[in-house]
């Protein structure tokens, strides 16, 4: 499924009317940064661009409604997913471009399903978002920022495992809630390459 720039258009139109202002900048620039990995990656740059634009379609969602969404649709909740509610977008996020903007592209799914956890042998899609959504120009300064940024635009498996090495340091020290699939990204990635 590729859409033309004008259904992408649209749907830009319509996330700009459903998100927060905060959270729609951050989409723009995760949308225009995954275009940017997908041509320097030799991916198509238009199934990136509207990828990137739903990776957080569900995010202004209340909880309530995210959880009745999956739990609706068949979609597992982890327990961590409950504790952790900002986890659950993603999973949300995954139901909710199937049926409130007609995405079947089990791709471009799953890159909005794993966009916040990752998981070991991502599509370069999915890399290309989880990256995109990590270092995207509006985002705030992160220890290791720059060098991510770097390093996305040259080895892409290595910008993965960074910012699963980051994510883990960063969760652990805030003594937060850590979801077992981003342990598995991490040691996946750190595996496969030299580190």
């Amino acid at each position: 499924m590729i859409m033309n720039r004008n259904e992408i258009d649209a749907i830009d139109k319509k996330l700009k009317t459903e998100l927060n202002e905060r959270r729609y900048i951050h989409t723009k620039g995760v949308a225009y940064t995954a275009s940017a990995l997908a041509a320097t990656y030799g991916y198509n740059v238009d199934k990136a661009l509207l990828a990137g634009y739903l990776h957080d379609c569900a995010k202004c969602l209340p909880d309530d409604t995210a959880f009745k969404l999956c739990l609706e649709n068949n979609v597992k909740v982890s327990e961590i997913e409950y504790e952790n509610t900002a986890l659950i977008h993603a999973k949300a996020g995954y139901v909710y471009a199937r049926l409130e903007y007609g995405i079947d592209d089990t791709d471009i799914l799953n890159a909005i399903l794993y966009h916040t956890t990752g998981r070991p042998q991502m599509s370069d899609l999915e890399k290309i978002i989880y990256v995109a959504d990590y270092i995207e120009p509006n985002r705030k300064k992160i220890e290791g920022l720059d060098e991510i940024r770097k390093i996305s635009m040259i080895d892409i498996d290595k910008a993965v495992y960074m910012i699963s090495e980051n994510t883990l340091n960063y969760l652990k020290k805030s003594g937060s809630l850590i979801d077992d699939m981003t342990v598995k990204t991490y040691e996946y990635y750190k595996n496969i390459i030299e580190v």
